[in-house]
């Protein structure tokens, strides 16, 4: 199946909540009411849009409609949504002097981590079947963490470098750059996302961080935070935590076919400004894909063929 196939039907939870409501009130219309209007609201902030960004489209398709230029203001408002995209989108930076690509994948339990590691690794083999491929398992506080990525690596044919269970994050990360400079390729480092604080997470990112950056001189290329779309506004405040944190570099939305308010990318996008990198609409390496804001918007508001 073609991923805009996929990215439709993984979207069908989020067209029947939003976009559908909102092609039944706009389409074919030039103006709207002020019950219209308000029904407009109810609509986007339903869909996780966000208020903020809800105000600012609701007030686009107010000054389309005072034109009085008999446009479609469904048309307005998915062409606002495609603008507001724009910037939206970048491609992973692989290192091409020789050295290591680091990436830093960092979220909350339960968001998907471990599985995208595997994804985008499968993802880089499929583009570079010789490419040396290294799993760090820096989340040493769950036995079921290191075994997890264990059977991973077996799958994709990567190497792992891992410590005893409840070891320190930071020496199995300077081991797995250790082991990464002699090898090449792409270093992922799978941490931990639940510890006894959110403090006590936040800081046991730094110090990975810094331990890499001590072994490199430098940081790590990308430091990825995979979000799950289930979990509506609260990625907002959770990924503003993470980047505060490590500086994020880009997001991984994971679980886009669980949720009717996919409308949260445009909202992450709106409050942050940090690239939506890949999104996820499935269990297969095939479902993960590279965010495009031209498929998103064409597979929101396009009904589902077959």
């Amino acid at each position: 199946m073609a991923w805009i196939d996929r990215l439709r039907a993984g979207l069908q939870k989020t067209r029947s909540g939003l976009s559908e409501p909102l092609g039944r009130l706009l389409a074919g219309r030039s103006s709207l009411s002020e019950a219209q209007t308000e029904r407009l609201e109810e609509i986007l902030i339903g869909g996780d849009v966000g208020v903020a960004l809800t105000m600012e489209l609701v007030e686009t398709l107010a000054d389309e409609a005072r034109r009085g230029d008999e446009a479609d203001l469904l048309v307005a408002l998915r062409e606002g949504i495609r603008e507001r995209l724009v910037g939206c989108e970048r491609s992973l930076r692989l290192r091409t002097d020789g050295g290591p690509t680091v990436l830093l994948i960092a979220g909350v339990n339960g968001t998907g981590k471990t599985t995208t590691i595997a994804k985008l690794a499968v993802h880089l083999r499929q583009e570079c079947p010789e490419l040396p491929i290294t799993f760090a398992a820096a989340d040493t506080f769950r036995a079921a963490a290191i075994e997890q990525i264990g059977v991973w690596a077996d799958r994709v044919g990567a190497d792992l470098i891992q410590h005893r269970q409840g070891g320190d994050p930071s020496a199995v990360a300077f081991d797995a750059v250790d082991h990464a400079i002699r090898t090449g390729g792409a270093l992922f480092i799978d941490t931990a996302g639940r510890l006894q604080t959110k403090h006590n997470l936040m800081e046991e990112l730094k110090k990975i961080e810094r331990t890499v950056a001590k072994k490199l001189d430098r940081g790590s290329d990308e430091r990825l935070l995979v979000l799950d779309a289930t979990t509506g506004q609260n990625n907002v405040s959770q990924a503003e935590c993470f980047h505060d944190a490590i500086d994020l570099t880009g997001i991984v939305l994971t679980k886009l076919d669980g949720t009717a308010k996919g409308g949260g990318v445009l909202a992450i996008w709106d409050a942050l400004k940090i690239p939506l990198m890949f999104v996820g609409v499935g269990e297969t390496a095939d479902d993960l894909h590279p965010f495009s804001a031209n498929d998103f918007v064409e597979a929101l508001f396009s009904a589902q063929e077959g």
